[in-house]
């Protein structure tokens, strides 16, 4: 199986894009108060529960994380993406995540839909398997808990 060697626990990837450094003090009204390591935090130990390994890459630069994800090909059974603003305009990163052969979840803390019209478009979206928005810090669990699942279910999910 893709990111998971004999006897251990698939790789789950969980990439962080720009500013989501300054998660804790930037915005809270709309991005929460937690700080992206207690995210993180939060999310390692449901990928624990779940029986999977969480990985973490956080950058502020476009060309990393789409190095990121290069890296996680044949190694990683699942990455979930926080891209962050690249979200909205990033073709590089959505060209790499198409190229990714295991599972893609994209995440938001926010509800980019409810907010300002720029950010409803996502191209990371349409190589997702599916999008977790707008459940503050409790998307990173719910992601974690989807990827872990769809990565159970195998490369032939029922429909």
């Amino acid at each position: 199986m893709n990111g998971e060697r004999e006897g251990a626990r698939p790789v789950v990837l969980l990439l962080s894009g720009p500013n989501l450094d300054l998660l804790g003090d930037r915005q809270p009204q709309v991005y929460g108060g937690l700080t992206l390591e207690a995210h993180v935090a939060a999310a390692r130990s449901r990928a624990t529960a779940c029986g999977v390994v969480l990985e973490h890459f956080q950058s502020n630069a476009e060309a990393a994380l789409v190095e990121a994800v290069h890296g996680a090909r044949g190694r990683a059974a699942a990455i979930i993406v926080n891209a962050a603003a690249l979200t909205h305009y990033s073709w590089s990163l959505a060209d790499a995540l198409a190229a990714y052969d295991g599972v893609v979840v994209e995440l938001h803390l926010s509800n980019p839909a409810g907010r300002e019209p720029w950010r409803h478009r996502s191209v990371v979206a349409p190589v997702a398997r599916g999008t977790i928005a707008g459940f503050g810090g409790l998307g990173y669990e719910l992601a974690v808990e989807a990827a872990a699942r769809l990565i159970a279910e195998g490369p032939n999910p029922a429909p």
